[in-house]
């Protein structure tokens, strides 16, 4: 019994260690929180579960609050992988509502058009998709984090101006398949390049076809060959750390 707790021992001081030379955290990112909201609350944990005083922790690829899933966190000298992990192609399954617009292309904002949607099926969806595999070119959404001028685009749009205009960037879709069409509702898994705004995809499809669409709900399963799977939540990682407590 001594002797297994010197193990316990000499294993939680080894990844105390870990920690403070550089570690790379999968987390599961819960609906609503932001990136920079999970960033903060493992830096507080790992100072006040292991005595870390001063310690980078940083995300590879920002999730919107509304989207949940895969948040690479970088930890110590692991903040330098970062740029690397942002490169990696992503892919998500998307939510996407069809017979209404939003300014924010997704839930953050309230319907502002209403559209037909008696025309749309499975079919047409499958033969729509189609058009966006590929190299394209993308326009972003105002509601995001992209700098104009020096102002973060939702800035300019939450206060009111909305006719900033954002340059198309390219993008690059591997994968687009429909999942699941029901209720106006249609399941799409989509695996795309870095920079690739999904609820920019969602407005767009919407136009391809003949309709209006925004994003409703999203989740994004892996960054390359880096799998939502092998994610831990925030919860779990706390009781992990406290087990380690120092």
């Amino acid at each position: 019994m001594i002797e297994l707790a010197k193990q316990l021992s000499a294993f939680d001081a080894k990844e105390i260690e870990d920690f403070r030379e550089g570690r790379i955290l999968l987390i599961d990112k819960p609906l609503t929180w932001t990136s920079f909201n999970v960033v903060s609350k493992i830096r507080v944990m790992l100072r006040a579960n292991l005595g870390i005083r001063k310690i980078k922790v940083g995300h590879a690829g920002t999730l919107d609050p509304l989207a949940t899933g895969l948040l690479i966190i970088c930890i110590g000298k692991a903040t330098k992988r970062i740029e690397e992990l942002m490169n990696g192609e992503k892919e998500y399954v998307a939510e996407v509502t069809f017979g209404g617009t939003t300014p924010s292309y997704d839930l953050e904002t309230e319907i502002n058009e209403e559209f037909e949607t008696n025309h749309i099926n499975k079919e047409l969806i499958v033969e729509k998709l189609k058009l966006f595999e590929g190299e394209q070119m993308q326009q972003p959404p105002i509601f995001s984090a992209i700098r104009i001028d020096g102002k973060r685009g939702y800035n300019y749009a939450r206060g009111g101006q909305k006719d900033i205009e954002i340059p198309e960037r390219k993008i690059f879709i591997r994968e687009i398949e429909l999942i699941n069409y029901e209720n106006k509702i249609a399941t799409i898994r989509v695996i795309c390049s870095k920079g690739t705004y999904i609820r920019s995809l969602a407005n767009d499809i919407g136009k391809a076809l003949n309709s209006g669409a925004h994003l409703s709900g999203l989740r994004r399963t892996a960054n390359d060959n880096i799998k939502i799977s092998d994610a831990t939540t925030i919860e779990a990682f706390q009781s992990h750390l406290e087990k380690l407590k120092i």
